[in-house]
């Protein structure tokens, strides 16, 4: 298992943290997510073998959210 941690732009309360943790909960290989919304950062847990970083900063888009892997 592999850990990320995403900056989240645009979150403004806990709908948005809802949207942001479904959206990524619901992809192939995530195995835990933890949005902090003050912090604006998703922190996700995924197995490497199934999922890439680039498509789950797509799901976050697609959910209407800018988001980047923290370096």
């Amino acid at each position: 298992m592999e850990k990320v941690t995403l900056t989240v732009k645009g979150m403004n309360c806990e709908h948005c943290v809802s949207k942001v943790e479904t959206a990524l909960q619901n992809q192939n290989g995530v195995a835990k997510v933890k949005v902090n919304l003050k912090k604006g950062i998703a922190k996700v847990k995924y197995d490497e073998t199934l999922q890439t970083i680039d498509r789950l900063i797509s799901e976050v888009k697609a959910a209407g959210y800018e988001a980047e892997a923290v370096k």
